[in-house]
């Protein structure tokens, strides 16, 4: 049991890392940094680790992130409602495509419209200065990018036998 919990909290600490990492690699949509290496770790810890781990490794993720000046505030409803969306999929159906479609909705609708107050409430950003939706679109192109690389990585994965082991 105490293995279990240890080999889990290590796969975490290095998807964090790579989430991380990965955000130096971002498309800019709207004035907004697309990260879709985030939305790949999320799933991936859906899939291997489960919704608790994943829904942590997006806070920690996007806390370093903001720390070290290459992420913001919206990477927060962002990857953690959608890493809880699809943890919850993954863990209650074992359907990976179901897995990926419940990321793509959970960050670009759900922590597109939660996004909004954030930048209201947080970042002092006045309503007119932006639009309800101006985070939906950026957050889907996001996502959508990590759900296909996921889905491959998955795949391939699934196909050598090592996801069965993990």
């Amino acid at each position: 049991m105490k293995d279990t919990k240890t080999r889990k909290l290590c796969f975490a600490g290095i998807l964090c890392a790579v989430a991380v990492v990965g955000s130096l690699f971002y498309i800019p949509v709207f004035g907004s940094k697309c990260v879709p290496v985030q939305h790949m770790v999320n799933i991936l810890c859906a899939v291997i680790l489960g919704p608790f781990y994943g829904v942590t490794v997006a806070f920690c993720a996007s806390v370093i992130r903001n720390l070290l000046g290459i992420g913001s505030l919206m990477a927060f409803p962002g990857s953690m409602i959608g890493a809880l969306l699809c943890g919850i999929a993954f863990w209650k159906t074992k359907n990976i495509p179901l897995t990926l479609i419940a990321e793509v909705f959970g960050t670009a609708v759900l922590g597109g419209l939660c996004a909004y107050p954030v930048a209201i409430l947080l970042m002092g950003m006045q309503a007119g200065e932006i639009a309800f939706y101006a985070y939906v679109v950026p957050f889907l192109i996001s996502t959508a990018g990590g759900a296909i690389l996921s889905g491959i990585l998955l795949g391939a994965l699934r196909k050598t036998g090592v996801l069965a082991k993990v």
